[in-house]
C-alpha cells in the first residue's frame, strides 16, 4: 500500500472525477439550472406589492358621479377594471369564481345622496382568501373618497368639496373576514405537500429499478408500458388519499379552517391532482438515470410550484410571462379548488374551470411518460 502523498495520485483522482461529472450532463444542468431558475424567479416573478388586480364594478346609479368614481379606479395602477355591470349578483359570481378580486359597486341613488350631503356608501367587496394580495388595492380605493369627485364638487355643490367626503368606502371581507393566515395557507399546504411527496414517489420508482438491478425483470414481464406505469402509480394513489386526509383533519380540528363545500367534489379533485403528480415522477423516472438524477429533477419541479402557482406569493401580482407559466402548472388550478370549496363553498360550475386544466396535464403527463418508456436496458 502506498504511503504519504502523492501529487501525481491526486492529480489523476481530480482528473476521473471531472470527467465523470462532464459525462453525467443531466445532473450537471440541474447544478447549474436550479440556482439560476431560482435567480429568476425570486428576482423577476415575485412581488410583494401586486398590482392590477381583476376588479369588477357594479354600477347600479348612471351618471356623472359614477363616470368620475370609474375612471379613477381606472387610472389606479393597483386595479385592472376587467367587467362593468349593472348587477351586483353577477359581479359577486365573478367573486366566487375567483375571476376578480374586488367588486365595486356604486348603489342605486348615489349620485341623489351625494347631492343631499347625506354620504352614501361605496360598497367594496374583497377576495379575502389570500389576505395579502389587496392590502394595497383596499388602500387605494379608500383614498377614492377624498380625489375622485374633486372635479365634480363645482358650483353649488362646492361646499361638498370642503367638508367631509361625499361617500364613505365600506370595505367587506369576503370568505376570510379577520384575514387568517392559516385560512389561506394550510389548504395551500394540501397541494404543496402532496405535489412534493407525489412526485418524489414516482420519480424514484423507475430509478430504483435500475440501481437495484431489477430492471431486466420489469421488463421480462409480459405487461405493456400502461399496465406497469398504472401498476406503479395506483398504490400511491392511496398514499396521496391518507395523506390528504391526515392534512384536511389537522386542518379542520387544529386550525379551525372552514370546509364550506362538499368535501366529495374536493375528494374528486383530489384524485386528478394526485393522478396528475404521480405522472409527472413516473415521467421524470423515465429520463433520469440514478435517484440522485430524479431528486434533482423534482426539486426542478417544486419550486415553480411553490413560487408560480399562488401559494407563497400573490398569482395576480406576478408578471404576465411567469403568470403563464403559472397555469401550466397542476398546484396552481388545484389551489383555486382547494381554496373556492373550503373557503367560499364552490360547487362544480365553480371549480371546473379549474378542473379540466389538472385533467388536460394528468393526461399530457401520462402520455410523455408512456412515449419516452424504455423497453431496453441502455
Amino acid at each position: 500500500m502506498n504511503s504519504g502523498f502523492s501529487l501525481s495520485r491526486l492529480t489523476a483522482m481530480l482528473a476521473k472525477e471531472f470527467l465523470q461529472m462532464r459525462r453525467d450532463r443531466l445532473t450537471l444542468a440541474m447544478i447549474v439550472g436550479v440556482p439560476v431558475m431560482q435567480l429568476f424567479l425570486f428576482g423577476f416573478a415575485i412581488n410583494l406589492n401586486p398590482k392590477a388586480l381583476p376588479t369588477a364594478i357594479s354600477i347600479d346609479d348612471p351618471g356623472t358621479f359614477s363616470n368620475s368614481i370609474v375612471a379613477a379606479l381606472k387610472n389606479s395602477s393597483y386595479l385592472d377594471i376587467v367587467q362593468e355591470t349593472h348587477s351586483p349578483k353577477e359581479a359577486r359570481q365573478l367573486l366566487d369564481e375567483g375571476k376578480v378580486l374586488f367588486v365595486v359597486e356604486i348603489p342605486e341613488n348615489f349620485s341623489r345622496d351625494i347631492v343631499r350631503g347625506t354620504q352614501p356608501d361605496l360598497v367594496v367587496e374583497t377576495d379575502a382568501t389570500d389576505p395579502a394580495a389587496g392590502s394595497y388595492a383596499l388602500a387605494a380605493i379608500d383614498s377614492l373618497a377624498t380625489t375622485a369627485l374633486r372635479d365634480d364638487l363645482v358650483g353649488p355643490l362646492a361646499a361638498r368639496a370642503q367638508g367631509p367626503p361625499p361617500f364613505n368606502v365600506v370595505s367587506h371581507l369576503l370568505y376570510n373576514p379577520e384575514s387568517i393566515t392559516q385560512f389561506n395557507i394550510i389548504p395551500g399546504l394540501l397541494a404543496v405537500i402532496l405535489t412534493m411527496t407525489m412526485v418524489l414517489m414516482t420519480c424514484l420508482s423507475l430509478t430504483r429499478e435500475r440501481e437495484r438491478g431489477t430492471y431486466e425483470n420489469l421488463l421480462a414481464m409480459p405487461a405493456t408500458p400502461l399496465e406497469i406505469m398504472i401498476g406503479k402509480i395506483t398504490p400511491n394513489i392511496m398514499i396521496g388519499a391518507v395523506q390528504s386526509v391526515i392534512i384536511l383533519l389537522v386542518a379542520k380540528f387544529v386550525f379551525d379552517v372552514p370546509m364550506i363545500g362538499s368535501l366529495g367534489l374536493l375528494a374528486i379533485a383530489l384524485v386528478f391532482y394526485i393522478t396528475a403528480n404521480l405522472a409527472v415522477g413516473y415521467s421524470f423516472s423515465t429520463i433520469a438515470q440514478n435517484q440522485l438524477q430524479a431528486m434533482q429533477m423534482t426539486m426542478f419541479f417544486l419550486l415553480p410550484a411553490i413560487l408560480l402557482s399562488g401559494f407563497a406569493f400573490p398569482f395576480e401580482g406576478m408578471p404576465i410571462w411567469a403568470q403563464w407559466i403559472g397555469e401550466v402548472l397542476p398546484a396552481t388550478h388545484f389551489l383555486r379548488v382547494v381554496r373556492g370549496i373550503l373557503l367560499k363553498g364552490n360547487g362544480f360550475g365553480e371549480i371546473w374551470p379549474n378542473l379540466w386544466p389538472l385533467i388536460l396535464f394528468m393526461f399530457a403527463a401520462g402520455g410523455l411518460a408512456l412515449a419516452r418508456f424504455r423497453r431496453t436496458l441502455d
